[in-house]
């Protein structure tokens, strides 16, 4: 008969599992237990001691023996933070709203297989599209990368002082008529965009004209891809204020807005300057 008592020992950042078997048995077989995922240390005893209460406590704080199992079969424990890397990398990261249930169609589908930032979101049902559902994380990635371009476009062209405010740039006079402008623009733009669509569908990477992925500092990883969508989702979050901030209040730009609300908290928000719109669209009017 096989007796087993489980017991466990921290040293030094190392978890040692100790098992008590009873040695006096006559089946082999069932002194072998296989632990494909850890390895575990065992403690053969004889049979009458199995039944010592002590005996696991006796054998746990014995430090020589801990200290000669320790060895190059002793399994360092994994950190907090790489358990949550690797659980991110695996598509098992946390939801986007604590108690929301991921839907199926996102499940493992992680950064290193080209879905960075999933945390179940998909209110559309936009993802169950097995076809379209790569193409459509790109697109969330391209246009985070474009909405962080214009923040910071945005943001340095206020605080260099050019003129006028940044949604003001289209009744500009420029080198060419808009018209002949953007007959140059067009064709231009369209060549990368139809480069980028035909590299990604033979690559499924995004990149620029035969360079898929267009990495030349070498920082493609499923950890800096994490970053990168963070960074976009919350630049696009930042325009659409930005674009919102222009329209109510038709000032310089969101540095002088920042500016007004930290100086009259009460008189510049969100609620008074909906309420004096009218009168801000009348003065541009005029």
């Amino acid at each position: 008969m096989l007796f087993t008592t489980p017991g466990t020992h921290r040293e030094n950042n190392v978890i040692f599992l100790f098992e008590c078997i009873d040695t006096g048995t006559t089946n082999p077989a069932a002194r072998s237990i296989p632990y494909p995922q850890e390895k575990r240390y065992r403690l053969d005893v004889p049979h009458p001691q199995l039944h010592h209460p002590n005996i696991m406590a006796a054998a746990l704080c014995n430090h020589a023996l801990v200290a000669g199992l320790a060895g190059s079969r002793s399994r360092p424990v994994q950190s907090r933070r790489s358990l949550k890397v690797s659980a991110a990398q695996n598509g098992e990261a946390q939801v986007w709203l604590p108690g929301v249930e991921r839907p199926r169609h996102l499940e493992g589908k992680s950064a290193a297989d080209g879905y960075p930032g999933n945390r179940g979101f998909d209110p559309l049902g936009l993802g169950r599209d097995e076809d379209r559902i790569k193409w459509l994380a790109e697109g969330e990635k391209t246009n985070g990368r474009w909405a962080m371009v214009a923040v910071v476009g945005i943001l340095g062209q206020e605080l260099l002082g050019v003129h006028p405010a940044w949604y003001l740039h289209g009744e500009k006079e420029y080198w060419l008529p808009i018209n002949a402008l953007t007959a140059i623009m067009f064709p231009i733009i369209a060549f990368f965009e139809i480069t980028r669509l035909q590299g990604f569908a033979k690559t499924g990477k995004s990149g620029v004209v035969s360079k898929f992925p267009f990495d030349p500092l070498g920082l493609d990883s499923p950890t800096n891809a994490e970053k990168e969508i963070k960074n976009g989702r919350l630049a696009m979050v930042a325009f659409i204020g930005f674009a919102v901030q222009a329209l109510v209040t038709r000032s310089a730009g969101p540095v002088e807005d920042l500016t007004s609300h930290l100086a009259n908290p009460f008189g510049n928000n969100i609620i008074t300057n909906i309420a004096r719109l009218p009168e801000t669209l009348a003065q541009r009017a005029s």
